[in-house]
């Protein structure tokens, strides 16, 4: 059986770029300064309002795989052992690519997925005309098809959730963030062209991802 672990990268556009009635609308909880910039903060998190920058994809038997990234220019390369591919394009082209590959795999792998990635990618590919070519969002309870390792490790809900990072130190296992760069970076680094290191910080992601289903598969998945 096939499977890949996947994750997404997403961008808020800018504030500036709505027009006035949905600035308001947008806003309209903002009374003080600090509470406009966590809401523009918030921005990258809906995909009416956001886009997405990158996303990774990663056999976690093989540990090979390939990550699609936005970029103003083509920066194809693959990683110095030859096992990533890194291919780039417009948002609508990298859905597309994703769409051209999911159908290959009978399991994905993701964390939060159903509660971030596969939504997101739906909608987005959507509002872009992208053509979906299986569902992201089967039963909840079946994670032989998509296994959500947040819902596994909560036993889908009951226990706290915690972000990714918290559980890669729990198991031992290396951190995406141990390098300094979190998902609010992600602004930056694209204004700054910096589209290489997106692409990599996705990467890290998806490798540790891979290595916490590694252990869901051999201790919990009974």
């Amino acid at each position: 059986m096939a499977k890949v672990v996947f994750d997404i990268e997403t961008l808020g556009y800018p504030i500036e770029s709505f027009d006035e009635t949905r600035r308001k609308y947008l806003l309209k909880f903002s009374e003080t300064e600090s509470e406009r910039e966590e809401a523009i903060q918030k921005l990258n998190l809906y995909p009416v309002t956001a886009q997405i920058a990158a996303i990774g994809l990663l056999n976690p038997d093989t540990n090979r795989g390939k990550i699609l990234f936005q970029s103003y220019e083509q920066l194809d390369y693959f990683s110095d052992d030859g096992s990533i591919q890194f291919i780039t394009g417009s948002e609508k082209d990298i859905l597309e690519k994703f769409w051209q590959d999911i159908p290959y795999y009978s399991q994905f792998i993701t964390f939060n997925g159903r509660g971030f990635d596969c939504p997101f990618i739906m909608l987005r590919s959507a509002i872009l005309g992208v053509q979906p070519t299986r569902n992201l969002m089967p039963y909840r309870y079946d994670a032989t098809v998509h296994c959500d390792l947040l819902e596994q490790f909560t036993f889908y809900g009951a226990f706290r959730k915690f972000n990714l990072d918290f559980y890669c130190k729990s198991f031992g296992i290396v951190s995406p963030k141990a390098h300094g760069i979190t998902g609010l970076d992600i602004k930056k680094l694209f204004e700054e062209k910096r589209f290489k290191e997106i692409a990599e910080y996705n990467l890290g992601d998806i490798r540790s991802t891979a290595e916490l289903f590694r252990r869901w598969e051999k201790y919990l998945n009974v």
